[in-house]
């Protein structure tokens, strides 16, 4: 069942707003007690309803600046939301809104703005496990008080990850596993009602080449000029869960066609060893982009211009090689500044957050210290501010637990960092979710979306 951004029922219950609602309703005293003592299953988890989110206290201030981060509750019990908060030098840290969805153990995951600012989509990469909804929705028309719109799932596919607006409204998501977490995965395209129309590759072609060689998309990129999409394929989800013979890690990236939406060619990183992240360097003349490959701790570079051997569009080099404390870091997840001079990295299970200044291709220079002890545990997501004088990054990348083989350390917490005016990194401030959201287990905020509305005539989404 579809439903309008702004229904009735949405208005009346926000579990209506869900495309299917919970296989177990709720049921007062009754499903309380099942959702905190059920066991945890093989892969599947008991789809209870989630627990009631405590109370909290908003602000009224309006700040200029806004971070709004997509946070799962720490007991993965309580309903899982959106956090608002000021980034204003005098009010930093202040919680103004908190959004729930009618919905648990998501472990929410990527966040990103539509063209006008007017609507988040934020997805749960564990949402599959208790046959819930994928991807969630905000109405971000009141930047102070967010509200929950809807969620919805594809059908051949499941675990959101990236996501890039589209110019006439709605969004590309990728997602990396197919419809029970298994490869290949999609990209999946909603329209300006942010319904699920396509699920990309639909073409013979395409589809031969992603069931040919594991398509895990994770990384998603977009050069509107050129007309080129690049996804970057990470791990097989599934693979991550027990039973398990280990995690199952891709060496590829698909070069598409913008227009047509297909793909064009696939480019290899040999031993790459999940190539999570991907982006193409702002007015690049050769519309290049970086992507990371995580097992060998490398930056390569890709030239979608350029034809290889075979006569097919995009070529792919070594561009930087991070060092040995890079080596298997479970993720490296990157932003650029929108000048196309500085790259910044996070280097997950190594606590670090590594800076490159790539104005010069040719000539990388790396203005963080590899040595250097940060005050960062778990590093993963990473924006930066719009305007550029800032990273945001979020200190929580996975946590299976009992279920799966990937448990990453972390703070939980929201770093807000100083870009200084030579590229290089100050620490400066932080939110701790883990203290904020104590009555819900604590909280693990994934990823973020900065809102700024320091000139009214002209507000800045990131």
């Amino acid at each position: 069942m579809k439903y309008a951004l702004a229904s009735a029922a949405c208005l009346i219950s926000l579990a209506e707003c869900l495309s299917l609602p919970p296989l177990i309703p709720s049921i007062p005293g009754v499903t309380e007690p099942l959702t905190t003592n059920a066991p945890p299953l093989p892969i599947l988890q008991v789809p209870t309803p989630p627990l009631e989110s405590p109370p909290f206290t908003p602000s009224d201030i309006k700040p200029k600046k806004i971070g709004y981060f997509w946070t799962g509750s720490g007991d993965k019990f309580h309903k899982d939301f959106l956090a608002t908060y000021s980034l204003d030098d005098d009010t930093f840290g202040t919680l103004l809104w908190v959004t729930d969805v009618p919905s648990s153990g998501n472990d929410p995951h990527h966040l990103g703005p539509s063209l006008d600012g007017k609507t988040l989509f934020g997805g749960g990469l564990l949402s599959l496990l208790k046959t819930q909804d994928t991807g969630f929705y905000f109405d971000t028309s009141n930047p102070y008080r967010p509200k929950f719109l809807k969620s919805n799932r594809a059908i051949l596919s499941s675990i959101a990850d990236e996501v890039r607006a589209k110019p006439d409204g709605g969004f590309f998501i990728t997602y990396m596993g197919s419809a029970v977490g298994t490869s290949p995965g999609r990209l999946i395209e909603t329209d300006a009602n942010f319904d699920i129309i396509h699920e990309w590759p639909e073409d013979v072609e395409g589809t031969l080449n992603i069931l040919g060689e594991q398509f895990s998309p994770h990384g998603l990129s977009i050069d509107w000029e050129n007309k080129f999409i690049l996804t970057s394929d990470f791990v097989e989800p599934i693979s991550i869960l027990k039973p398990t013979t280990g995690v199952r890690r891709a060496n590829t990236l698909r070069l598409w066609d913008l227009d047509s939406r297909k793909i064009l060619n696939t480019l290899t990183i040999p031993d790459g060893g999940g190539i999570q992240d991907v982006k193409f360097i702002p007015n690049h003349p050769e519309a290049a982009a970086l992507a990371t490959a995580v097992h060998l701790g490398q930056v390569w570079v890709i030239y979608p211009l350029r034809k290889d051997a075979n006569g097919k569009q995009g070529v792919v080099e070594l561009l930087y090689d991070l060092g040995p404390k890079a080596r298997d870091t479970v993720a490296i997840y990157t932003d650029i500044s929108q000048d196309g001079r500085f790259f910044y990295l996070t280097l997950t299970t190594a606590n670090h957050i590594a800076a490159l200044d790539i104005s010069d291709l040719s000539d990388v220079k790396r203005l963080d210290n590899p040595d250097e002890d940060q005050p960062t545990v778990g590093p993963h997501y990473v924006k930066v501010t719009p305007d550029q004088k800032h990273l945001v990054v979020t200190d929580y990348f996975v946590q299976t637990g009992e279920i799966g083989i990937i448990n990453t350390p972390a703070d939980f917490k929201a770093l807000y960092i100083d870009i200084n005016n030579d590229g290089s990194l100050s620490f400066n401030r932080t939110i701790d979710f883990s203290k904020e959201f104590e009555n819900r287990g604590g909280a693990k905020p994934h990823s973020s979306v900065i809102f700024d509305l320091t000139d009214p005539e002209n507000p800045l989404y990131y």
